[in-house]
């Protein structure tokens, strides 16, 4: 125990601010001069590594990265030219400046700075390392004995290096474009398409302004979507669980054949029901021509399924639950048939009912599942777009345009991409919101 406090305590010594405060020359000389510190104290490719990197980087910088970044101001001036050339008697076209392009090229050498400095960091922390260990006559670490330990000890920063590559630059960053997007007017309003400017909050203002068309638009589809969410998850929930706790039951015969004819929708290509559904539900489908043959609505009348915007959402609710309940069943099934027996039968013999039996050993039982279930559940639903847009397509009007789907026709079909792109960055804030508060739910209320 001690000799592992001795290591801790050492471990701990090699942080940036001791680099800063007790490194010797080399080390501080590291700041500038990436790798010095590692070739002074024996770890001469290391040193090498580190310091073409940064040649690397600083020739990057000089030959194309600050130009990227000094023409993020302006996102460019210089428009297409068309000149007549008198020679050939045709007109010739000059290219012009690329907005998109350069707040893409800009907004990658910032990230790639972000990177560089991360690097720079380490560098400073491993050269500070190496001088502790040389001046404390202890081993210091050659590059193939580096290598060797990326195969054992730091396997994991091995395995890891890939997957968070991808995310960096498939995710965080185009995630970085886009709301960095939502504060410029790229749109095909007034031709800025090609040439397009920073607008500051302009897209924001027009979002939250509730007496513009954008604003009163955007908050009646996204409070549509919540509301959606939260009634397709509880209900998806609900029905799971009481299904999955009736098949699972001690008396319940032939569990496979139930589970079978339950899961059975799943099989199914989801839009292979969805045309299903809304055929059936159309004016004259089967379920308006069953309804008026036995007597329960007009000869001539049929159920608003489609053309009223309550029964609208309502339908799609309840379509929802035929989709979503096998899902659910098939979760929590896994869970309860992991419960004990021995506990049932011991609250059986305690005297405890269905009610209690439920309340005390198969809920508490089912919570950390629960958690996932409806976090999962929710996030899908905020992003689901096929049901809504296979059953309904938006209408009556926009009363079940989804968000998703409110964000392509801004981004794509009216090419309002700085609009679609705030709305995208709101959108993200509150599904974040949800999340995190659903988890601190789940965490009793502790981050």
């Amino acid at each position: 125990m001690g000799k592992l406090t001795g290591k801790l305590e050492f471990a701990a010594a090699w942080s940036f601010r001791e680099a800063l405060k007790n490194g010797g020359a080399e080390t501080k000389l590291s700041m500038v001069l990436m790798g010095l510190g590692k070739i002074v104290h024996k770890q001469v490719a290391k040193g090498l590594i580190y310091m073409a990197i940064e040649a690397a980087y600083v020739v990057f910088m000089i030959m194309t990265g600050f130009h990227c970044i000094s023409m993020l101001g302006s996102l460019g001036t210089v428009g297409q030219q068309v000149v007549w050339d008198e020679v050939n008697q045709v007109y010739l076209y000059t290219k012009g400046d690329q907005s998109v392009l350069i707040l893409l090229y800009g907004v990658a050498v910032l990230f790639l700075t972000v990177l560089m400095a991360a690097a720079w960091y380490g560098a400073v922390k491993s050269a500070y390392k190496a001088e502790c260990l040389d001046k404390a006559g202890k081993h210091v670490n050659n590059f193939v004995e580096d290598v060797k330990s990326l195969l054992h000890e730091n396997l994991y920063r091995l395995f890891m290096t890939p997957p968070l590559t991808f995310i960096f630059g498939f995710t965080v960053l185009p995630l970085i474009f886009m709301i960095c997007m939502a504060f410029t007017n790229y749109s095909k309003i007034d031709n800025h398409l090609v040439l397009f400017d920073w607008v500051g909050l302009d897209n924001f203002r027009a979002l939250f302004d509730s007496s513009s068309i954008l604003g009163s638009t955007f908050w009646s589809v996204l409070s549509w979507t919540l509301v959606w969410a939260f009634f397709a998850t509880f209900t998806n929930y609900i029905f799971g669980m009481i299904l999955a706790i009736a098949i699972n039951r001690k008396e319940t015969k032939a569990k496979g054949f139930w589970r079978f004819c339950f899961v059975l929708s799943c099989a199914v290509p989801m839009f292979v029901s969805l045309l299903i559904m809304r055929t059936m539900l159309q004016p004259n489908g089967a379920v308006n021509v069953l309804l008026r043959n036995i007597g329960l609505i007009g000869a001539d009348a049929s159920l608003p399924f489609f053309t009223n915007p309550t029964w609208a959402r309502v339908t799609i609710i309840v379509i929802n639950i035929w989709v979503g309940v096998p899902y659910t069943l098939l979760q929590l099934t896994g869970v309860l048939q992991s419960i004990p027996a021995d506990v049932y039968e011991a609250a059986r013999v305690d005297g405890a009912n269905a009610f209690q039996t439920f309340f005390k050993i198969t809920l508490p039982m089912l919570s950390p599942t629960t958690f996932l279930v409806v976090l999962l559940s929710t996030v899908n639903l905020l992003k689901e777009y096929a049901l809504v847009q296979g059953i309904t397509q938006g209408g009556p009007g926009l009363s079940t345009t989804y968000i998703i789907q409110y964000i392509f026709d801004k981004g794509f079909n009216q090419m309002e991409y700085g609009y679609a792109s705030a709305i995208s960055t709101v959108v993200m804030i509150v599904f974040a919101l949800i999340a995190y508060a659903q988890f601190k739910v789940n965490n009793g209320g502790e981050t």
